[in-house]
């Protein structure tokens, strides 16, 4: 087994409370830029990232501690082991929590030693606090002890061995009911089989794979199956399900707890949104005035991990609130922590692809981690918008209006604040008379105006905990930060935007093409699996995703009879812009034709604007049917009484959604609950700045900007409403397309397989 020394001393080493009224940002965006500056500066004694790595015993198991001393200093009067640590907190305080550092410090001094054919019998270890906002650096040393050092890496492993047991034993016992387990059904499904090899083999051959895999085939039980037996033969280490929708998770909760039946012993955890777990009124105020399980958290949580790894298997956010206020430990805090010691970890795009929310504890280094990206198609959007970052000229006066005080802090930050609302007013003057300003660098005088607001704000925010201001701070603050962060990665796959609305200004860094960043991301795991029903075009998917021209892919067929889905092609009605006009009422009797058979369908449309002109001309037309119409911001309580109305089948009812909208993807209504889709348009995403960006950026680096740009992604908007209406081998339905490009060679090449047997309406 190989353990690191920061896992070690994480667990064992800590205490006291959660506080976040303190924010580091310096791990998130900085700190290994940082380090190696410090190290350039340190002399030629200096030996800088000394990789280290020590065997052995612990609790009867051979171990190998692994590590890496930022720092290995030798002069005449001796070794000493540096330890840099980068903050933007006040050196103050982040010195009270200094024992955990001097501690890693002190196991690499004593593993140091073990390297040495004539080891000192003392050697020094040298932590070094750099404050990244003021660039202060202060250096604290002790001088310990070969023996003491010895002394004190036992008694550390001593402690640590209560938690190796504990992982070694039940790999023991997973592995033996992995080998025993076998796919939970009699038979598999048409293309299921095809597609559970392909996940092994891939694993096996640590590559990625690409699956479009239709409604139907399962895909969630064929990706955790075989990776579940490739697990039980070694081949990979924890197994991390990533999915853009909650209701996502479950599918895969239901698939172990299905294998847990047939005798699988496997901990699997399901991650969920901090404020959706907080039990606080008040959500989120993770400090130990405000929260009493905040208070002491660290000196409890690893009783409570004990007790529920001890004593459950599958562990949902229901076990996660049990526990948590059994043992009165932070909710989100103790999952993060449980995970840790789980086989499968089941959590949304975040917790790998986030630069900020990401799970550090996981991910410090590549190791053997299996990836399944559910509804793959949804990644390249929210990547982008993950890595984008932006600043507005509004936000930024409103908490410059309300800041208040006479103190330094208070004049110095006002000071910084108006120097960058003067860069952004000069932009307006000199811009702002067209829509936008587009450069492909990142302005240098906006960054420096950005250090300085930050460093301001950040020891402002640290003296002013309980201000008024704070929340609108703060806020702002993390927003400058990712703006620096997002500049620190800006390179040819991006731009800076300036976009004027009156006097008002926005800048953005926006990631034009994020595949480099997704791909960065998944070298962090051994293989990784990308999978959907709608990802189509495969190579276009299989590109922008992070691939490579040696990775796999898998069009699977659809498990269902092609003749239980009626497909139709309406081409005979324009959708362009030029003729939307004339379109409204053709589509409103379209409409009224289909629904005439009965039953439940939904009407998607490219726009709420598009959808209200239809609605106008339908129910002038259609008076015996029930209309529900998507309203633009719909609260969850509005959502689930939208799709109630689907449960009721004895009348017949018309849901006026948007494409790509919140009833367009991911939802079920089997059987009779839903009998066809009318879909108007080809989803072409709205003509906007941003996708003009991202067509041209694309037209310079394969020509096929307009494709990648507007086409791909319209088209699995389509795709994706379509599949709402089959559900299930047993479902019966039609899907009517109502767009003059159909009949085109271009757009009728991006249908499925299964669709062949449409039927074209000229």
């Amino acid at each position: 087994m190989k353990i690191s020394v920061n896992k070690i001393i994480d667990l064992v080493m800590r205490s006291g409370n959660i506080d976040s009224r303190f924010y580091d940002a310096a791990p998130m965006y900085m700190g290994a830029a940082l380090h190696r500056k410090i190290q350039a500066g340190m002399g030629d004694n200096y030996q800088k990232e000394v990789s280290l790595k020590l065997d052995v015993t612990i609790v009867d198991t051979q171990v190998e501690i692994r590590g890496r001393a930022d720092g290995v200093i030798t002069d005449l009067t001796g070794v000493t082991i540096d330890e840099i640590k980068t903050t933007t907190l006040p050196l103050d305080y982040i010195f009270e929590k200094h024992h955990q550092h001097l501690a890693q410090g002190k196991c690499y001094a004593h593993m140091y030693l073990q390297t040495l054919e004539n080891p000192p019998a003392e050697i020094a270890v040298q932590l070094t606090y750099f404050q990244m906002e003021t660039e202060e650096i202060r250096r604290h040393s002790w001088t310990f002890s070969a023996v003491e050092l010895a002394e004190f890496f036992q008694r550390l492993l001593a402690d640590y061995g209560v938690w190796l047991k504990l992982e070694r034993d039940w790999q023991i016992i997973r592995d033996a009911s992995i080998r025993e387990l076998t796919f939970p059904f009699p038979t598999y499904r048409n293309g299921q089989r095809e597609l559970a090899v392909g996940v092994y083999r891939t694993i096996s051959q640590a590559k990625k794979l690409y699956a479009c895999a239709p409604t139907g085939i399962g895909k969630t039980l064929s990706s955790i199956f075989p990776s579940i037996k490739a697990m039980g033969e070694g081949k990979t280490a924890p197994i991390f399900y990533l999915t853009a929708k909650t209701v996502t998770r479950t599918v895969a909760e239901e698939a172990v707890r299905l294998m847990a039946r047939g005798g699988l012993r496997f901990k699997s955890i399901t991650l969920r949104a901090k404020d959706k777990l907080c039990p606080n009124e008040e959500k989120c105020l993770c400090n130990p005035q405000a929260c009493a399980r905040a208070l002491g958290h660290f000196s409890r949580v690893n009783a409570a991990i004990l007790d529920i790894v001890e004593n459950a298997d599958l562990i949902t956010p229901a076990e996660i609130t049990e526990y948590s206020a059994r043992h009165m430990v932070c909710p989100h805090e103790y999952t993060l922590d449980i995970a840790l010691w789980c086989d499968l970890v089941v959590g949304d795009y975040n917790h790998v692809f986030h630069p900020e929310a990401y799970l550090r504890r996981f991910f410090s280094e590549p190791r053997d981690y299996v990836f399944l990206i559910d509804e793959a198609h949804n990644l390249t959007d929210r990547v982008r918008d993950m890595y984008s970052a932006e600043i507005s000229k509004n936000a930024l006066a409103k908490v410059l209006k309300a800041l208040r005080g006479r103190d330094l802090l208070t004049k110095n930050l006002r000071k910084a604040m108006r120097g960058l609302d003067a860069f952004l007013t000069d932009m307006v003057n000199d811009h702002g008379n067209k829509r936008a300003h587009v450069v492909d660098e990142v302005d240098a005088v906006l960054l420096m105006l950005i250090k300085e607001t930050t460093a301001a704000m950040g020891e402002w925010l640290g003296a002013n905990p309980g201000n008024a201001v704070h929340g609108d701070m703060l806020e702002t603050y993390f927003g400058l930060n990712k703006f620096s962060f997002v500049s620190e990665i800006f390179d040819a796959h991006y731009c800076q935007m300036a976009e004027f609305f009156g006097r008002e200004v926005q800048i953005t860094l926006f990631c034009l093409n994020p595949s480099k960043i997704i791909r960065e991301k998944l070298e962090f795991a051994k293989s990784s699996i990308l999978f959907s029903a709608t990802l189509m075009p495969l190579p276009y998917y299989r590109d922008i995703l992070g691939g490579a021209a040696d990775d796999h892919m898998v069009m699977l067929p659809s498990p269902f009879d092609p003749a239980n889905l009626r497909l139709v092609a309406n081409t005979a009605i324009s959708t362009k812009y030029r003729d939307r006009d004339a379109s409204y009422v053709p589509i409103a009797q379209q409409i009224k034709t289909i629904v005439a058979s009965g039953g439940n369908f939904f009407a998607f449309f490219p726009s709420y604007e598009f959808m209200s002109n239809v609605y106008d001309a339908f129910v002038t037309i259609c008076t015996d049917v029930e209309i529900i119409v998507q309203g633009k911001e719909m609260i969850e309580d509005e959502r689930a009484e939208f799709l109630q109305k689907f449960d009721e089948t004895n009348t017949t009812k018309v849901g006026f959604a948007v494409l790509g909208g919140i009833f367009s993807e991911g939802i079920d209504l089997v059987g009779d609950k839903l009998v066809g889709a009318i879909i108007v348009g080809v989803g072409l995403p709205r003509v906007s700045l941003r996708q003009d960006l991202i067509r041209d950026y694309f037209n310079q680096v394969n020509g096929r900007g307009y494709d990648y740009a507007y086409v791909f992604p319209g088209m699995n908007k389509v795709l994706q409403a379509a599949g709402r209406v089959i559900r299930t081998e047993t479902d019966t339905g039609t899907v009517v397309l109502i767009d003059s490009r159909y009949r085109t060679r271009e757009y009728r090449g991006l249908l499925p397989e299964h669709w062949s047997g449409i039927e074209f309406i000229h």
